[in-house]
């Protein structure tokens, strides 16, 4: 791929890759759990962004301000995200499951001038009791909210034409905030050009996605994947959205895929485990299934040959981060490598390095880096330079994850620098372990992290899971560390077992180790 492909105009809008799209062909299928479904077109969808855009615009929103968004699994979500970016707004995507604390933070590290958001979430932005200075428009959407502008009301008079602001490619188009696992969450600064260059990486790439295609992205808004796939990848191809608005279940999702003939289908790794321990696979139909994509965490080996076998799918594992964009993926072009992150998309850009910033020798773990010229690279940590500063060895972006390359360019995943074991000199990834423990019948989930010993310095200490009915016994112990001894080196057997009932995760389904680590 050539780098000047990648490289948006100077003057461009975001929201210009959808509206290129208008026609009356569907843009989204939205479906919820009690069955009830409705479509709306592209050329609709442009329509009410118009009319929204109008409205904020009125209120006195100009180019450049921050606006929190707090929505669901529904078609209103693409509106509003769409009549941002119209706008020229900054869209702080904030997921459901926050709460108050989480959400004060958001608005005032962010100077967030409004907020917009279901009127079934709004509960938490009541329960702030701190002073929110910049906060000066509360938007609401489904029902009436008592002293919150109703976003229906601000579209009703609106010309539903509008002049797309006259945004640079370095404008700021999204602040997303990391997850987290210590302290408080970062704000990821993009771009309009950060997603020009995502469309034409990971859309095309890695899901594989065409114009005719029906493609299922599970993600919710609220989180920077929501942003990948669901919105960009998908509306910015001309393809049609499916939306499922209901919790998860495996069965419900096989079925959903079944019935409506889901062309491409992007899950966490979680929800593939979940349908891959089905004993009732094979009862479903996948056919129309072309391309299935992981991301989030590092898939098991074990899921993929489940969905190999029993859907001739081979499920293309990706690695990204919310600074970035899918930057390595499997694309099973070789089943040899199935297991490994895959190639880097664009291969020059990507490297493994050791300790003193040079390149990494084959074989041998390093930290994933990003070439600071990248073009889906985040342009900052909003508001934090010292951060941002130290996040860069000297070319290089440090991305934290652990990886060794193959000779063939193939990475391998370690786990996250923090994650790694050392145990006896030995260095052992966490998820090769946690992998082999997949395997077994017994094992729902599991985590594994180092636990500190006098002797070898650190020993693998695992904490399972284990699927209803089954009892964590001293002999289903020796059984699980046999079991790993077989399919690991000897060394990387977990030499402690915990059971327990649930892995801690942050909001966004990522294991938090370093809760287990506190814990161990």
């Amino acid at each position: 791929m050539d780098l000047k492909s990648l490289i948006a105009p100077g003057h461009f809008n975001l929201a210009s890759e959808i509206s290129k799209h208008d026609s009356e062909k569907i843009a989204l299928r939205w479906e919820n759990e009690a069955g009830e479904t409705k479509t709306i077109s592209y050329a609709e969808l442009i329509r009410k962004a118009n009319k929204l855009a109008n409205g904020l615009t009125k209120l006195g929103l100009i180019k450049g301000d921050r606006v929190v968004v707090m929505t669901t699994r529904l078609i209103e979500s693409y509106v509003i995200y769409l009549a941002c970016l119209k706008a020229g707004l900054v869209i702080s995507p904030s997921s459901e499951l926050l709460r108050a604390k989480d959400l004060v933070y958001r608005l005032n590290h962010s100077e967030a001038k409004a907020v917009i958001s279901y009127s079934q979430l709004v509960s938490e932005f009541e329960n702030i009791s701190e002073d929110t200075p910049f906060l000066q428009f509360k938007i609401a959407f489904g029902e009436e909210v008592p002293n919150w502008l109703s976003l229906e009301e601000l579209m009703e008079q609106e010309s539903d034409l509008f002049t797309d602001a006259d945004t640079l490619s370095e404008d700021f188009a999204f602040l997303a905030y990391t997850s987290g696992t210590t302290g408080q969450p970062k704000g990821v600064v993009h771009s309009h050009g950060w997603g020009y260059a995502h469309l034409r990486i990971a859309a095309s790439k890695w899901l594989n996605i065409r114009e005719t295609d029906l493609v299922w992205a599970t993600a919710s808004p609220g989180w920077q994947k929501w942003v990948w796939s669901p919105f960009l990848s998908i509306l910015g191809s001309g393809a049609t959205g499916y939306i499922y608005h209901g919790r998860f279940n495996p069965h419900k999702y096989l079925q959903l895929l079944q019935n409506n003939r889901v062309n491409v289908l992007c899950c966490t790794p979680t929800e593939y485990r979940m349908m891959a321990k089905l004993d009732d696979l094979s009862n479903f139909d996948l056919a129309g299934l072309h391309t299935a994509v992981s991301a989030g965490e590092a898939l098991n080996r074990e899921v993929i040959d489940v969905f190999k076998k029993q859907f001739n799918i081979l499920i293309r594992d990706g690695y990204g981060q919310t600074e970035s964009t899918l930057l390595i993926a499997n694309l099973n072009t070789d089943e040899k490598k199935l297991g490994s992150m895959g190639q880097p998309l664009l291969q020059k850009f990507i490297e493994v390095i050791d300790d003193d910033g040079q390149p990494a020798p084959i074989n041998q773990i390093g930290t994933i880096a990003i070439r600071r010229d990248f073009p889906a690279l985040f342009k900052q940590y909003y508001k934090d330079p010292v951060t941002t500063a130290s996040s860069y060895s000297d070319q290089y972006f440090l991305t934290g994850d652990r990886a060794m390359k193959d000779a063939d360019n193939y990475y391998w995943f370690q786990g996250r620098k923090d994650d790694v074991i050392i145990s006896s000199g030995y260095t052992i990834g966490p998820f090769e372990v946690e992998d082999a423990l997949m395997k077994h019948q017994s094992v729902k989930e599991c985590a594994v992290v180092a636990l500190p010993d006098p002797i070898r310095g650190n020993v693998v200490k695992a904490f399972v899971v284990l699927k209803e009915g089954v009892s964590g016994t001293t002999e289903l112990t020796h059984e699980l560390q046999a079991f790993a001894k077989k399919l690991t080196a000897p060394y990387k057997y977990p030499r402690v077992i915990e059971y327990i009932d649930t892995l801690p995760k942050t909001d966004s389904g990522k294991i938090r180790r370093i809760e287990l680590r506190t814990n161990r």
